[in-house]
């Protein structure tokens, strides 16, 4: 058996997410895995660095799975290329070492969240960002930012609530870059919660329209009540986008 590598790029318009589910077969990893067992034969189990929600993109996922070695490394490469669906890419695949994991060895994860604040709707990119017109106080903004880096307990900022694991991340930056009248909001961190960058960028969005004040960040941490935190922003706006190890 090889351990290999892969980073991929897909459009999740169309998918219930990336992981695996019981009650759907229309996912990222279900699409994947059923592919990658037919072509090789066996059962392949993927592992992805993480788990992107119904609509959310991904410029760079990279996942691991061990298979046999029935058909080399370049010859699978071409096989997923052919055959995975057209929103789905094969970017890279690579035989890794046997203790790689796609999630526990990743060391940091960027996040970008697209926002048009134009006054018309960019049919090209409809996909790919929030339509939200009008003037937002990015300085407010970018100050509800700093206050929400650093390592802290994001237990406010997801969805959630049953989780017994620890809530505790470090997020090392949040930036605003502005592109005409196209907003972007960029999380890096050693890891997310489920729903938190959502959840966070609904929130910083009410600091821009000035239903909050940025001090209030503060407090909605230490609170670690979800719901003293923003609502979640839809889904189409978000884009795994880089991933280290």
């Amino acid at each position: 058996m090889k351990r290999l590598k892969l980073t991929l790029a897909y459009e999740g318009t169309r998918y219930d997410g990336w992981q695996r589910q019981g009650n759907t077969e229309n996912t990222v990893q279900g699409r994947l895995e059923a592919l990658l067992s037919r072509t090789v034969g066996e059962a392949v189990e993927v592992h992805g660095c993480g788990r992107t929600d119904a609509g959310v993109h991904a410029r760079m996922q990279v996942c691991h799975f061990d298979v046999s070695d029935r058909m080399s490394v370049p010859e699978l490469l071409s096989a997923l290329r052919q055959y995975l669906p057209e929103d789905i890419a094969a970017l890279a695949l690579a035989e890794t070492e046997p203790r790689f994991h796609a999630r526990l060895s990743c060391r940091e994860k960027t996040y970008v969240y697209r926002i048009n604040t134009g006054e018309t709707r960019d049919v090209f990119r409809r996909r790919f960002e929030l339509f939200a017109p009008g003037s937002l106080d990015e300085t407010a903004m970018a100050e509800a930012a700093r206050l929400l880096t650093g390592m802290h307990d994001y237990r406010a900022f997801t969805n959630n609530h049953r989780t017994k694991k620890s809530t505790v991340r470090t997020v090392t930056g949040i930036r605003l870059t502005r592109d005409g009248e196209l907003l972007s909001l960029w999380f890096t961190g050693d890891g997310f919660l489920y729903n938190m960058v959502r959840i966070m960028t609904g929130t910083l969005l009410e600091v821009g329209e000035g239903k909050r004040r940025p001090q209030d960040m503060t407090a909605i941490l230490e609170s670690l009540d979800r719901a003293q935190a923003g609502p979640m922003a839809p889904a189409q706006g978000l884009t795994l986008w880089e991933v280290k190890y």
